[in-house]
C-alpha cells in the first residue's frame, strides 16, 4: 500500500525515519519530502509548515504519488487532564473549529496499535495557548488540539481516500504558555524562533525554560510515533 504521511514540521519524522529502510530526498512543492519503505509499505513523507491552507498544500504536491491513504501526523496539546508528553492519541474525527464552534467533522480510519487516547481531535487556526481556551475547547468533546489534520482531512475526502490521524503530545493541558507562538507564526507557515528568543530574554526565567522543556517534549513526541507506526496496522 502506498500512503503519504503529512506534518508540519520534519522534527516530527524524525523517530519514523530511524525505522525506515533507504529514506531518499525526493523533489516537491512543499519545504520538505522524503520517500521510505515503513512496515511493508511505500510512504511519502511530507513536511510543509503550520495551518491547514499549507496542509492542504501538501496534500495536494503528492497528486503524483497517487496514495491508497493518507495519514495527518504530529505533535499536538492535550486536552485531558491525564494525558502526558509523549502519549499517542489516535483520533475517532477531527473537527474543524473556529473560535469555540466545529465547523466541519471528518471522520478517521482506526488504526491499530499501541496508543494511550482515542478520541476527537480539534483542528484549530491558531495555538490554544492558555489553560482557559483549553478548558473551553474541552468542553466541546475533543481530547488534543493541532493545527493541521482538518486541512489534510478536507483535501483526502475530495480524493475518496481513507483518513488517518495520529498525535504526539507536547503541550499540556493544565498548562498556559508564556511564550506568544501565535504572533511569531510566519506567512511561509514557520514559526519566526529569532523573535520567539528576543521576546524571550524579556522574562527569561520563564519564556527560556519553557522553550527547553517544549524542546525535549518534542523529541519525546517524536520518538513516540516513531515506535507507534513501526509496529501499527492500517
Amino acid at each position: 500500500m502506498r500512503i503519504l504521511f503529512v506534518a508540519s514540521d520534519r522534527m516530527e519524522f524524525t523517530g519514523i525515519l530511524a525505522s525506515t529502510l533507504q529514506a531518499r530526498r525526493e523533489s516537491s512543492t512543499t519545504d520538505w519530502t522524503r520517500s521510505a519503505r515503513l512496515g511493508g509499505h511505500d510512504v511519502l513523507l511530507t513536511a510543509n509548515g503550520v495551518g491547514w491552507k499549507r496542509a492542504a498544500a501538501a496534500v495536494d504536491a503528492a497528486a503524483d504519488f497517487r496514495p491508497h491513504a493518507v495519514v495527518s501526523l504530529g505533535f499536538c496539546g492535550a486536552l485531558e487532564g491525564d494525558l502526558e508528553s509523549g502519549d499517542i492519541v489516535v483520533g475517532t474525527s477531527v473537527a474543524k473549529t473556529v473560535g469555540q464552534a466545529a465547523q466541519a467533522a471528518f471522520a478517521c480510519q482506526p488504526v491499530d496499535g499501541p496508543v494511550r487516547r482515542r478520541g476527537v481531535v480539534c483542528s484549530l487556526d491558531r495555538i490554544a495557548q492558555t489553560f482557559e481556551e483549553k478548558r473551553r475547547l474541552r468542553s466541546t468533546g475533543a481530547c488534543v488540539v493541532e493545527m493541521e489534520a482538518a486541512g489534510v482531512a478536507g483535501r483526502t475526502q475530495s480524493l475518496g481516500l481513507p483518513f488517518y490521524c495520529v498525535k504526539a503530545v507536547t503541550d499540556l493541558a493544565g498548562e498556559t504558555m508564556a511564550n506568544d507562538f501565535n504572533s511569531a507564526l510566519r506567512p511561509d507557515g514557520h514559526f519566526d524562533t529569532m523573535l520567539i528568543l528576543r521576546r524571550s530574554l524579556t522574562r527569561p526565567t520563564v519564556r527560556l525554560p519553557e522553550l527547553l522543556r517544549l524542546r525535549q517534549r518534542c523529541i519525546r513526541a517524536a520518538h513516540s510515533l516513531g515506535e507507534f507506526f513501526a509496529d501499527c496496522r492500517f
